[in-house]
């Protein structure tokens, strides 16, 4: 028998195959934090053909109490996270010279039945599954606010080990180009190629929208410290590397076009952007998409509501959306070929240009 813990099992096909060898040694997964002793024991069934990438941490040992609860202690139904609380023979006295620190974490047991018991509260995120085994969704200390929702990366994370093509994967809150604009990113190791449709359509199956990351990077590796944990800080900002589009970028066409990918460009803070990009696939979402109106509304002299851009959310479609309009389209055309001129002319032909414009003003007013 081997018996692991201490970091969340993760099965690769190396283990997979090395146990497919080794048809007689049964591996077990056991969870227990170092307040505790091992409180959870998981065998994994014979075959390792049929073991999950992240084997769950298995059902309660003797003499020790699982909880899964939420933020008022209330225990969370079946198939719903919460923070993992251990209680029973298994937990020790507490943190030597630290009582603040041992208040905090080992809390009264709301449910037992001695006045005496208490339970500690690890951190970590879990849910129970419906045959009584416990899953490890990650840490709450990765617990983020998104425009008013609390999310737990751990949990996000956990769903997206589980796509097939995905081997790691780690997610985090960024800032994008605007200050103040914060959006998910989903850092992940691939076996095989996948797109951001992809993914997000995978999420969606089990996530509400507001945690399904906006961003998606390809890395060969995740960056790790030294003691072998993910390494946060490391991970490299969004840009070219993300899965963002769908093949190649189809360049845009014309001035309204290439105008609307400039704007795109500049306040989701993508290098490129194609004609066939979707904007919220790309990071784009509704807080964005307003600064977004108000660019194009005054470089294209064009009044068009919010509610275009989630209609047709690629720069064609957009454009051929706000250019419908016969009355309208020619004076949106120049006003674009206009700033296409501008943005092309040097320091010094933009300063030459505005000198002759003064001084044909100046003459007009004599």
């Amino acid at each position: 028998e081997m018996m692991v813990g201490g970091e969340q099992l993760q099965i690769t096909a190396e283990i997979a195959g090395l146990f497919a060898e080794l048809r007689s040694c049964a591996l077990y997964n056991h969870y227990g934090p170092s307040e505790s002793h091992v409180v959870t024991s998981h065998l994994l069934p014979g075959n390792p053909e049929d073991w999950p990438s992240l084997p769950p941490l298995g059902r309660p040992i003797s003499n020790a109490t699982i909880y899964v609860l939420d933020r008022r202690l209330r225990p969370a139904p079946i198939g719903v996270p919460g923070e993992i609380y251990i209680g029973g023979d298994c937990l020790a006295h507490g943190y030597i010279g630290r009582p603040e620190l041992t208040a905090e974490r080992f809390i009264p047991d709301p449910f037992g039945r001695e006045s005496a018991s208490r339970l500690y509260k690890t951190g970590d995120l879990g849910r129970f599954l419906a045959n009584g085994d416990i899953e490890f969704l990650g840490r709450n200390d990765f617990q983020v606010k998104l425009r008013g929702m609390r999310i737990e990366l751990g949990e996000i994370e956990s769903v997206l080990r589980r796509h097939e093509k995905v081997s790691e994967a780690v997610v985090i809150l960024r800032e994008g180009a605007q200050p103040g604009d914060k959006r998910l990113v989903a850092y992940l190791v691939a076996q095989a190629a996948v797109s951001t449709r992809e993914l997000k359509a995978y999420l969606r199956e089990t996530l509400p929208d507001y945690m399904v990351p906006a961003i998606y990077v390809a890395l060969d590796q995740l960056p790790m410290t030294q003691s072998g944990k993910v390494n946060r800080m490391a991970l490299p900002p969004p840009g070219d590397a993300d899965l963002g589009g769908e093949g190649e970028c189809e360049e845009p066409e014309g001035a309204v076009e290439t105008v609307i990918a400039g704007i795109w460009e500049e306040v989701l803070g993508r290098k490129k952007v194609g004609a066939g990009d979707n904007f919220f696939e790309i990071g784009g979402h509704s807080l964005v998409a307003t600064q977004v109106m108000s660019r194009v509304r005054e470089a294209l002299r064009v009044e068009v509501g919010l509610r275009k851009l989630f209609e047709e959310p690629t720069v064609r479609g957009f454009a051929r959306a706000i250019l419908a309009p016969e009355e309208t389209r020619a004076g949106i055309e120049k006003a674009a070929e206009i700033l296409l001129r501008l943005s092309r002319l040097s320091e010094d032909e933009a300063e030459r240009m505005l000198e002759e414009k003064k001084r044909g003003r100046n003459g007009e007013s004599r």
